[in-house]
């Protein structure tokens, strides 16, 4: 099993995207449910994204804590 990105940051900016792990909401939800496969695609992803984020002041982006209803709301989007 491929091990969390998660630092324990939590703060979606407005693209739902942790500027912690650089995951996708939609990418968190789960994450000990998904396959080797999932988790190498999701991997590559953040590598992607951490690349493009670090380019950035990451000072200056808006972010919020993941609420309970985006956390369902992206549960529900993954069991469908």
């Amino acid at each position: 099993m491929i091990e969390s990105p998660c630092v324990a940051c939590c703060k979606l900016d407005e693209h739902k995207v942790c500027v912690g792990c650089y995951r996708h909401i939609n990418e968190i939800v789960d994450w000990n449910r998904r396959s080797e496969a999932e988790l190498t695609a999701i991997m590559q992803q953040v590598a992607a994204r951490k690349a493009a984020y670090q380019q950035q002041d990451l000072t200056t982006i808006a972010t919020s804590p993941i609420t309970q209803a985006e956390w369902q709301a992206a549960k529900q989007a993954r069991r469908r």
